[in-house]
């Protein structure tokens, strides 16, 4: 299937707008070996200078944290623990550093790559064969902002990546959405009363493509 990549005016709005705006959406990553893909379930908004949870918090600026400085629809990846990268997408203007953590997604394309991937990292040294997993095994492959870039492959390198380019990208298929959860973030309890925001967006999704 082609797939178009939404533009640049998607991702320019508000960070917690663009964290349930990407509900649904689906994040696309073409490789030379084929084609990864991912119905986006669950986001995280980073509201930038005003957000103690936020790597600009107070105007930090830093070479690990340029990237938040761009406009909307760039990948912001960084590693957490010396482990796992996270991978984020810019918000809003240039010079307000917003962006929305992509939590987890529901995979669609390239699962027997997902698995190969988890595979070659550590972290699952076996799977069932890709055309007899369980709905709940393929989405535990990626129901983390650490495994959903392990099985797609995504580290550093794909850092400052422009989401409206034809690599990396987001793409809307239709899918309907039942509900959307508005909870607080995960792992950060050193955020003051900023942890206690509701702006992490879990959706369930009713209906999906055929």
């Amino acid at each position: 299937m082609i797939h178009t990549p939404l533009s640049r005016s998607f991702y320019t709005v508000d960070g917690c707008t663009l964290a349930e705006r990407c509900l649904g959406k689906l994040l696309v990553l073409e490789t030379p070996e084929g084609i990864l893909s991912g119905l986006i379930t669950e986001t995280e908004a980073y509201m930038g200078i005003v957000d103690r949870a936020s790597h600009a918090y107070g105007g930090r600026r830093t070479e690990r944290n340029e990237t938040m400085y761009r406009e909307g629809g760039f990948a912001y990846v960084y590693q957490i623990y010396g482990l796992y990268h996270c991978l984020n997408f810019t918000a809003a203007v240039e010079g307000n550093p917003e962006a929305v953590l992509i939590r987890s997604v529901m995979p669609v394309d390239g699962i027997g790559l997902m698995c190969e991937n988890r595979r070659k990292n550590g972290r699952v040294k076996v799977y069932p064969a890709p055309d007899s997993m369980t709905e709940k095994q393929q989405l535990a492959m990626t129901d983390g902002p650490g495994k959903l870039c392990t099985a797609f492959g995504i580290g550093k390198e794909w850092n400052g990546a422009d989401l409206t380019g034809s690599r990396l990208y987001v793409t809307d298929i239709g899918a309907e959405i039942s509900s959307v959860q508005y909870l607080t973030r995960i792992g950060i309890d050193y955020a003051g009363e900023d942890r206690d925001k509701p702006w992490r967006y879990l959706a369930k999704l009713r209906k999906l493509p055929e």
